[in-house]
């Protein structure tokens, strides 16, 4: 098991990037597909239809979000935190995923470059 973290910024404030990823309508945007997602914990969520899944654990307003993202032959649970800073050009995201499993590595990290945040920078650049 593997763990990934990687900083990337945002040319959008803190408040749009928390809206754009805890919202299941703004999530519908820049994904183009629906979304289920709640800020309330204990809640399940869905994106890219079922190709992710997972538990809501934690928010924090405009700051942090902590979910649990369950894959199949998952052994240990997968902790996704995503923190909200306030930068000069917009919002650094600290993402931070734990317990990745070793043969799958590879394609979180590029579903997260391309997909995830790749998608969200083109959608406020644009």
């Amino acid at each position: 098991m593997k763990d990934y973290k990687k900083y990337y910024i945002i040319q959008a404030p803190p408040e749009e990037v928390y809206l754009a990823i805890t919202n299941a309508n703004s999530i519908s945007l820049w994904t183009g597909e629906d979304a289920e997602m709640s800020t309330e914990p204990g809640s399940e969520f869905s994106m890219w239809e079922g190709s992710i899944v997972g538990k809501n654990i934690e928010f924090v307003t405009n700051k942090k979000i902590v979910q649990q993202w369950y894959f199949d032959g998952q052994v240990e649970e997968s902790i996704v935190t995503i923190i909200l800073h306030q930068d000069r050009n917009g919002t650094s995201v600290e993402l931070r995923q734990t317990n990745i499993p070793d043969s799958e590595f590879n394609d979180f990290v590029e579903g997260w470059e391309e997909n995830y945040f790749g998608a969200l920078k083109i959608f406020f650049e644009e």
